[in-house]
């Protein structure tokens, strides 16, 4: 049984890898195939938001106001390849005024997060995603 263990966590680590370069190529069809049609959202200090469509509207919002690439990414799973963890440094661009944020004025940021997923047959069935929110206003506000 070890050894499907061990290729269950390769696969599961395979895929969020995957996710993450869909990521940073803005290939938001890509990440949405990683994903169950009914994948769990956390958003970060924020409500959990529940399906492949919403987390497509999420993505929509991101690229009105941020441009992102995830550097130093770090994948760890669990030998059942159920659940996995990821640490990365973001390196972004604050373009656009985001609701409820700083004005944008095309501020940059580095900023340490990190996430977490359940995988089900192949796919990606929750995203936790989490950084320090204080630390980015801090940083976009020019503090």
């Amino acid at each position: 049984m070890v050894g499907n263990e061990s290729s269950a966590r390769q696969q599961a680590v395979a895929l969020v890898h995957a996710y993450y370069a869909a990521f940073n190529r803005g290939d938001w069809a890509g990440m949405l195939a990683c994903l169950s049609d009914e994948v769990a959202h956390d958003l970060n200090q924020g409500a959990r938001e529940t399906g492949r469509t919403l987390f497509a509207a999420f993505l929509q919002r991101m690229e009105a106001s941020y441009r992102e690439q995830l550097r130093d990414v770090v994948v760890m799973a669990s030998d059942d390849g159920l659940r996995v963890a990821a640490e990365y440094v973001v390196h972004g661009e604050y373009h656009h005024t985001d609701e409820g944020l700083p004005p944008a004025r095309g501020q940059r940021y580095v900023l340490p997060g990190g996430a977490f997923f359940d995988v089900r047959d192949g796919r990606i069935s929750r995203v936790s995603n989490y950084y320090n929110l204080q630390d980015w206003i801090a940083q976009v506000a020019g503090a």
